[in-house]
């Protein structure tokens, strides 16, 4: 088995996941002297495709994890866009601080339906969509030096595959198998909270119609000629909230609101990226 091209992949609405599978895969690229190609599913636009990738590509496939699970609304996508031809794939998922819980396990899984083989995988902490307070400003320094040594082994790993043609282990990752449902949000007072319905205002005062917002928008629930009105379902991802350059876009339900200052209160403790080579957790 040769590699001769590696793809990064992903699902990315606050940039935080397309960063990290940029990286690895032009780090691995740079590693093995081969082309990169990078796919960005993103936004609808950005979905009317689909892809199919041959025996020699390598996939570096990432998505955030929302509710401990690949985002509901794009997992359709994950199931229908992407083929594989016995593809070499690396799973990646980034979390917010509190826990990757069954997003690595399901990103996983889905590969592995549709004819890839995956041999290693990484869940990596980066700043919460909802609050900076939550990995303020990470991958840090320390997250990326462990990033680079993984990647630095799985480099040696598909160095000695080209020469050797070994076959690889599946990857071994935590979670539940079968996966059962998603996190339930918690409020300041520890109780469920349900916030599906919840969506982002406007400051109107301060938005200068600049559409940036509803072009974001990973689910086209912004109306472009009105940015102020959102007639689809919201996510929740913050595309629009982080992306928005004068600071007009907010969310003021309370229970959302809620749900986010449980996790200031209870998930400030820093938590750190896991990486997984066949059947063994690595540490770097």
């Amino acid at each position: 088995m040769i590699i001769h091209k590696i793809y990064g992949v992903y699902f990315s609405p606050v940039k935080n996941t397309a960063n990290v599978v940029k990286k690895m895969a032009q780090d691995l690229g740079r590693e093995l002297n081969l082309p990169v190609e990078v796919i960005d599913f993103t936004t609808p636009e950005k979905r009317t495709g689909s892809w199919s990738f041959k025996e020699d590509d390598l996939v570096v496939f990432g998505t955030p994890t929302f509710a401990g699970r690949i985002p509901n609304k794009i997992l359709p996508y994950v199931q229908t866009l992407f083929e594989g031809k016995e593809t070499l794939a690396i799973p990646v998922v980034t979390f917010g601080n509190r826990s990757f819980d069954n997003s690595l396990i399901e990103v996983k899984n889905e590969l592995e339906n549709h004819n890839f083989k995956t041999f290693a995988a990484a869940a990596i902490a980066c700043e919460h969509s909802f609050t900076d307070k939550l990995a303020k400003e990470r991958p840090d320094r320390e997250d990326i030096r462990q990033l680079e040594g993984f990647i630095r082994e799985v480099a040696g790993l598909l160095q000695d595959i080209n020469q050797k043609e070994d076959i690889i282990s599946p990857v071994q990752v935590p979670g539940e198998h079968p996966l059962t449902g998603y996190y339930v949000p918690l409020g300041i007072d520890g109780q469920p909270v349900q916030f599906l319905k919840a969506k982002p205002k406007t400051v109107e005062e301060d938005c200068d119609h600049c559409g940036v917002c509803a072009a974001a928008c990973p689910v086209a629930a912004i109306d472009f000629s009105d940015e102020a009105k959102v007639p689809g379902t919201c996510i929740k991802c913050q595309a629009c909230v982080k992306l928005c350059h004068s600071g007009a876009k907010y969310f003021d339900d309370e229970k959302f609101l809620s749900h986010v200052r449980m996790l200031e209160e209870n998930y400030t403790r820093r938590a750190e990226p896991e990486f997984f080579i066949g059947n063994e957790k690595r540490e770097y």
